[in-house]
């Protein structure tokens, strides 16, 4: 008896595509695997158990695309960038009209939209596909950011649905747009991911540098904020760290780990995007800044003793201040990514459905909490100049939270703690506030050196001043 093909191919058994298989399995669909090592294949095999029925295991790329039901849909869960290109090579004059390749990695998204126009006119199609949530979330439901044509949409849905966390029982996926509209969301999303991380981290060395808690204590109050506005994985996962005894010393397991943090990317992508389109995510561009700094051990030791603090007198703000600036600086950090996700839709013509990406991260991805709710409806109200922070819910909100960032942020300043991502959200809130800015000094300057013109307020058109000679 001939063997069913299957209805989807997994390319890349490391710990995402594996889960990714196994996940699809486990839904009832038929799933062809394969991996460029394919010793890695029959262990995979033998820890699916019972699933392993549903997997076809395929030793070649030819007879891996053999084994699929046409039309064709091959998810790739491999390294982006070369390895990607280098894929596309092989594997397209295997393909059919109608045929849809996924890259389901952290790639970036000018690639994607290069490898979707590429294949335009070939018969077969592109997708870039964001997937959020790490290894559990790949195998039990991740958050998933889909960028494509109509034709592969239609062809993913049903086991992308299927797949995907579900929220309410809405499922966290949705096609975005086309080419690279998926994994430009993806990267936004790091990009608060980061911001998110960083914030959390700094309130975390205001009560350990500047009230002397230590890390179970900090745990145990992070914990109790699940139950209000802040809860979120990202505080579930950090109070939980903050709780963990280290076996080998007894010490907190966060005191006997290195305060160097590492990146692959995607939260300078966000940055690198959002300047070349004129915008300024300055809360993600601090978080970014910090792991940099992070990686300088060394310097930092050195500085210690030679750079003085010239503190001032002040006093670590109360939990509950803590607890409603870092609910107003997260929902600083998100405005900026939505922002940036609606100049994005602008610039390369998408039409991305911001409330319907705030709904798809309600569960799954790592930035899930509980604002996401907020956030999708005021993304469908009223939302003055395209600004999530003039929504009239969301300005509520921030007019309650406001003057405790005010206050975390000076304790910061005066304790000589630390606050990048925290202070740049609160500067970015009165940049934002004040209706005349200090642009015209600047515009002053630039005419004075350069005589680059200004616009003036009380006439149309472009000026240049009689400047007086320094010379």
């Amino acid at each position: 008896m001939k063997q069913a093909k299957a209805d989807i191919g997994v390319y890349g058994l490391g710990t995402m595509g594996s889960a990714l298989a196994l996940n699809l399995a486990d839904n009832g669909f038929r799933v062809a695997v394969t991996n460029r090592e394919v010793e890695w294949i029959a262990p995979f095999l033998t820890e699916a158990g019972p699933l392993a029925e549903s997997l076809l295991p395929a030793s070649t790329l030819e007879e891996f695309v053999a084994a699929l039901n046409a039309p064709r849909t091959i998810l790739f869960m491999i390294p982006s960038g070369a390895p990607m290109d280098a894929m596309i090579d092989m594997v397209l004059p295997l393909l059919e009209d109608g045929d849809t390749i996924i890259d389901g990695g952290n790639a970036d998204f000018n690639d994607t939209r290069r490898r979707f126009a590429r294949l335009a006119g070939t018969g077969a199609h592109f997708v870039g596909m964001g997937v959020s949530g790490g290894e559990d979330g790949a195998r039990h439901g991740p958050s998933m950011m889909v960028g494509g044509s109509d034709h592969s949409w239609q062809q993913l849905k049903p086991m992308a649905e299927a797949i995907a966390a579900k929220f309410e029982g809405s499922p966290c996926v949705a096609h975005l747009g086309p080419d690279g509209a998926g994994h430009f969301v993806k990267t936004v999303h790091n990009g608060i991911e980061y911001a998110d991380m960083q914030m959390i981290a700094e309130v975390y060395g205001i009560l350990r540098d500047g009230a002397g808690w230590e890390a179970p204590r900090i745990g145990a109050l992070f914990e109790g904020w699940q139950a209000g506005k802040l809860s979120s994985y990202l505080i579930e996962v950090t109070a939980a760290a903050l709780q963990t005894t280290d076996p080998d010393t007894g010490l907190p397991m966060v005191d006997v780990i290195l305060d160097q943090a590492g990146q692959k990317g995607t939260g300078r992508w966000t940055v690198i995007e959002a300047l070349k389109m004129g915008q300024s995510a300055n809360a993600i561009e601090a978080a970014v800044g910090a792991r940099g700094w992070s990686s300088e051990k060394a310097a930092r030791e050195l500085a210690q003793p030679i750079l003085s603090a010239g503190t001032l007198e002040a006093t670590v703000p109360v939990p509950e201040d803590l607890e409603a600036a870092l609910l107003a600086a997260r929902i600083l950090a998100h405005a900026q990514g939505f922002r940036l996700l609606a100049a994005a839709s602008d610039e390369f013509d998408w039409s991305l459905d911001l409330a319907r990406i705030s709904e798809i991260w309600r569960a799954g991805c790592i930035i899930r909490s509980a604002l996401l709710d907020d956030f999708a409806q005021a993304l469908r109200g009223e939302m003055p100049a395209g600004h999530l922070i003039l929504s009239p819910v969301i300005a509520a909100m921030l007019a309650d939270a406001i003057p405790a960032l005010r206050r975390v942020v000076v304790a910061g300043v005066s304790l000589g703690v630390p606050l990048p991502a925290l202070s740049a959200s609160l500067a970015w809130y009165d940049t934002m506030r004040h209706a005349r800015g200090t642009a015209n000094v600047i515009q002053a300057q630039r005419d004075f050196f350069g005589a680059h013109g200004f616009e003036r307020v009380d006439k149309q058109g472009k000026f240049h001043a009689n400047w007086p000679d320094l010379a």
